[in-house]
């Protein structure tokens, strides 16, 4: 038996034995993917979290992403394999400026995609995914609006909005911010009749040269969906594996070398670290836990409107 498989096995009883769910994103290696029991966005994940009559979750994805599945879900231990997996683009959002920036505008709407930490969800009004964002900045009754902290996804919303003054944080995702109209116009260059699907954390630029622009499940969607025969995909690599995985009858491309090496930082063996102690516990104090709840649960309640 390999290294690789002796791991799988181990996994597996462990999993049976201690009541564990292993969750995993899109982005993460396929080796990860193989051993989750579901494998998605983040929200989605988190919300799949909820529906589980399970004691502990092992979360394969960054740090924000294992915080919102806690903050969901406080009945759940909620362990994160690699606390150093961490997202640098959450991490972008300067606690200090935000908060002297609510003191100097009372009456701006703070919408902050999901892909934040805890401490600025709990500074929010509202929350986002990439794929509802544009929906909750209508939704706010407030004509000024401060989204943050990815400046692509901030000015792909406005593109939509044109009854409300946004204004976008000046942060960014390095992984999809790499992907230039360049490279995409290469692959076009080759596979001409290839549909072209990003994500919109994406630079305008990019999003210009698109078919659609989609989150990570709609990207999913849209492959299964279309009938062309070539997709090229601007979004982490990792998404390829569940890709070809999933949709046998096509090719899928990705411009450039797209990875989020914070992803990468959770390996088998961390997991089964993980699920031989049951730790690191993603641990949120209950004040800050539960203002950041508040506007997740806004964002849901908008989805069942």
């Amino acid at each position: 038996m390999s290294a690789d498989e002796d791991i799988r096995k181990n996994i597996k009883e462990l999993k049976r034995e201690k009541d564990v769910v292993i969750v995993a994103h899109n982005y993460q290696t396929g080796l990860i993917q193989d051993i989750g029991d579901y494998v998605g966005d983040s929200f989605g994940l988190a919300q799949k979290v909820n529906e589980m009559d399970v004691s502990n979750v092992v979360f394969c994805g960054v740090d924000f992403m294992a915080e919102s599945a806690a903050i969901l879900n406080p009945d759940k231990n909620v362990i994160h394999p690699e606390p150093e997996s961490r997202c640098p683009m959450a991490a972008m959002v300067d606690m200090d400026e935000l908060k002297s920036y609510k003191e100097k505008n009372p009456d701006t709407a703070i919408v902050s995609y999901v892909n934040t930490n805890v401490e600025t969800k709990a500074r929010s009004d509202i929350c986002c995914t990439s794929s509802n964002a544009v929906k909750v900045v209508r939704s706010v009754d407030e004509e000024k609006v401060l989204f943050l902290p990815d400046k692509n996804l901030g000015r792909y919303i406005k593109r939509f909005i044109d009854d409300k003054e946004v204004e976008v944080w000046e942060g960014y995702c390095g992984t999809h911010d790499d992907i230039t109209a360049a490279d995409v116009k290469g692959l076009k260059d080759e596979h001409p009749d290839a549909e072209v699907v990003v994500h919109p954390e994406c630079r305008p630029e990019v999003i210009d040269i698109a078919d659609y622009a989609e989150s990570t499940a709609g990207i999913l969607n849209r492959a299964k969906e279309s009938d062309v025969d070539e997709m090229i995909i601007g979004t982490e690599k990792e998404m390829g594996y569940r890709l070809r995985k999933e949709v046998k009858d096509k090719e899928f491309y990705f411009p450039g070398d797209p990875t989020c090496q914070n992803m990468k930082k959770i390996t088998p063996e961390k997991v089964l670290r993980s699920l031989e102690t049951l730790e690191p516990v993603v641990e949120i104090e209950d004040e800050v836990a539960e203002r950041a709840l508040k506007p997740l649960e806004k964002m849901v309640d908008l989805g069942r409107g």
